[in-house]
């Protein structure tokens, strides 16, 4: 099973549609600024509240981004 089978099964054992290719890739950059800025377990944790908070992706990766540490 790939990783979008068990995204797909998983979605739908929560009741929830599946994130589209555009979710996946955002939702992976939000992870990447959080475990990149801080600790790994920062990502799964900011993915959590980011769905809890039922704002656009997006908008989450801007407010991410503004929290990150400046790089260099």
């Amino acid at each position: 099973m790939n990783r979008d089978e068990w995204i797909a099964a998983f979605a739908r054992e929560a009741g929830i549609d599946a994130p589209s290719a555009t979710e996946c890739r955002e939702l992976l950059e939000l992870a990447g600024i959080a475990a990149h800025s801080s600790e790994r377990t920062a990502a799964p944790l900011a993915c959590w509240i980011g769905g809890r908070s039922a704002r656009p992706l997006r908008e989450l990766l801007g407010r991410a981004a503004q929290i990150a540490p400046p790089a260099g």
